[in-house]
């Protein structure tokens, strides 16, 4: 199925002129590539020079800001991400790149899925914030408590991203099960490791609907194996992500502390891009501590690579039983909030 984002070429066209750009960086997720072409033409079209980036993008967090300034590019095109609520060194624009897809068909399907649970909660990402109301009459109709999360941290009620699960969590404890609308595994199981509940995708791309609770359990268990691995060894690296909405120093310097105190030899890693390829370069190193992105410790790595929360856990600080009834991604005050 072809589907069409909003791309919101209209917008693009009026910010450039509005604020005067003469040379645009423009930022495109996977899935959204196809479209360089054309928007690089909008761009043109409206007075600029444009530039796209061929690096991968992964999040709202995953801004080419250097890469702009050393092209001396004074605005940043961002698609396929709601805004982050921080102010960076250059003008950021974001273009969210809205689905007009239909998702009535798909959420009528599901309810055969969610016969099980009464109290259902309903997150989806930003390409299908708008059509949650929908989601939620039909559910609502069919017997359905729904229940939307809020809580504050994201634009949207109900909007969930690779790393932020709030809004599902702030309702965890009212509900059975969640349904998440949207397409492919990535969100819906990160959503399934946050909340420890039941989740159901509604594919709206697919067509089709499906349950990961065995998936979730394949990877809770390959997580405790890690951990367990991860406790044997001795020299560790604790990554810091240069990536402008990934870098936490703070966190990575306590985590380094925590580990000295145990006994364990600590060299601080800073990179952009964490891969397989990238730490094995490192083979005196034996496991890592993620404090990047918490989602990319979830990757395929040849030696073991931890969360925040899973480093707390190896070191005694939380229990393992914290992470299954509260989820994986909730910060903890040996750490705290940075």
């Amino acid at each position: 199925m072809k589907v069409i984002f909003d791309l919101e070429e209209g917008r693009l066209r009026e910010e450039i002129i509005r604020r005067g750009a003469k040379r645009v960086l423009i930022q495109l997720p996977e899935g959204l590539r196809s479209e360089a072409p054309r928007l690089a033409s909008i761009v043109e079209n409206a007075g600029a020079l444009a530039i796209v980036s061929g690096d991968p993008c992964y999040g709202a967090c995953d801004l080419a800001i250097s890469e702009a300034e050393s092209l001396s590019a004074d605005l940043i095109a961002h698609y396929g991400h709601s805004a982050l609520p921080t102010l960076w060194r250059l003008p950021v624009v974001y273009f969210e790149a809205r689905a007009r897809i239909d998702v009535n068909k798909v959420v009528m399907e599901s309810l055969a899925f969610l016969e099980q649970w009464k109290r259902v909660g309903l997150v989806t990402t930003v390409q299908h914030i708008d059509k949650l109301e929908e989601a939620k009459t039909i559910l609502a109709e069919a017997g359905k408590t729904v229940l939307v999360g809020n809580a504050g941290h994201l634009p949207y009620p109900g909007q969930i991203m690779g790393c932020d699960y709030s809004n599902a969590e702030s309702i965890r404890d009212g509900v059975d099960a969640f349904l998440f609308l949207g397409g492919g595994t990535f969100h819906a199981i990160g959503l399934a490791i946050a909340v420890m509940k039941p989740t159901v995708i509604a594919d709206v791309y697919e067509g089709r609907i499906r349950s990961i609770e065995l998936e979730v359990q394949k990877i809770i268990k390959k997580r405790w194996m890690l951990l367990s691995k991860a406790k044997e060894c001795r020299n560790f690296g604790v990554l810091i992500g240069l990536k402008p909405g990934q870098k936490d120093i703070k966190s990575a310097l306590k985590i380094k502390d925590l580990l000295v105190e145990d006994g364990k030899n600590v060299t601080l890693l800073a990179l952009r891009e964490i891969n397989n390829s990238v730490l094995l370069q490192f083979p005196t190193l034996e496991a890592y501590v993620d404090t990047a992105c918490p989602r990319l410790s979830f990757d395929d790595f040849q030696k073991p690579v931890l969360t925040i929360n899973e480093a707390l856990t190896m070191l005694g600080k939380i229990k393992w039983e914290s992470l299954l009834t509260e989820g994986w991604f909730k910060r903890h005050h040996e750490i705290g909030h940075t």
